[in-house]
């Protein structure tokens, strides 16, 4: 992502009223946007898209391709995302090490998948079949798992060795990097280390909470970044170079709230830039 720089943020239809392209309003370096929310929005979003597409930089990351299911993405969906991505000149897509269907019957959950070689000429075959559609090399992000199958391959061995046979970058979600760590007892920065972090193309960050009835940390995308994140992130660009971003998806708040953490985010970027 070379031409992409600064910090982003998801562009939810809550904050749409609050965008404005004044000197005295805010607006992040570019925005992330969800297809499968945008590319049958209703007419009355449609005007402020656009607005905002005119505006400031998209890039695209997606929830329902399934990348790791036993049956290629459907023609007739990836016409209409091929289209989408077109209309608003978006280079970069994104989707995620999951899948969330068998055999077309579709779960909408991100669920892990098994940490084998079957599944790295799975996937890669998937992802080649994307990326040759979409005309576009694509990112694919680590994803939180809360059951750890056991597996001759480490996860990092996993994607590392992903990344190389299907040529695809890596989406680098940082907070599933620490709610993976917390839940399944390992150190997130030696994670991070035994990751090919040449290869990562832009970083999420969110929020997550404690779940006290299965006593575990739950990938919520519903909270504040905690400070063990910051910190990951921090640690992460002073490694490589590249831009972050915040999800939110639950409990969205106000656009002047949101604007508050990605100040915090952009703090830690622009430090990482002052030190080269």
């Amino acid at each position: 992502m070379k031409s992409i720089k600064g910090c982003g943020l998801g562009l939810r239809t809550e904050f749409l009223d609050d965008i404005h392209f004044d000197k005295k309003s805010f607006s992040p370096d570019w925005w992330e946007v969800t297809p499968e929310n945008w590319i049958n929005m209703p007419i009355w979003y449609r005007d402020k898209f656009e607005e905002i597409a005119q505006n400031t930089p998209f890039v695209a990351h997606g929830a329902s391709l399934s990348l790791g299911s036993n049956k290629k993405p459907k023609k007739k969906y990836l016409k209409e995302l091929k289209n989408f991505l077109d209309t608003y000149n978006i280079k970069y897509y994104s989707e995620h090490i999951s899948y969330s269907s068998y055999d077309n019957i579709q779960a909408h959950e991100l669920l892990p998948v098994p940490l084998t070689k079957k599944m790295i000429n799975l996937m890669s075959d998937n992802i080649k079949y994307v990326e040759d559609f979409l005309g576009r090399n694509i990112s694919i992000e680590n994803a939180t798992y809360y059951h750890a199958e056991k597996s001759k391959l480490s996860e990092s061995d996993f994607i590392n060795e992903l990344l190389h046979k299907s040529g695809a970058k890596l989406l680098l979600d940082i907070n599933n990097v620490y709610v993976n760590s917390i839940n399944h007892s390992y150190n997130a920065k030696q994670f991070l280390d035994s990751l090919d972090l040449d290869k990562v193309s832009y970083i999420h960050t969110a929020g997550h909470y404690f779940d006290d009835t299965v006593q575990m940390l739950i990938d919520s995308h519903g909270t504040k970044v905690n400070n063990e994140t910051w910190d990951l992130l921090e640690y992460t660009l002073n490694k490589i170079d590249v831009s972050p971003m915040i999800e939110r998806d639950n409990n969205i708040p106000t656009l002047k709230v949101i604007e508050k953490e990605y100040k915090q985010m952009k703090k830690i970027y622009d430090k990482r830039e002052s030190h080269g």
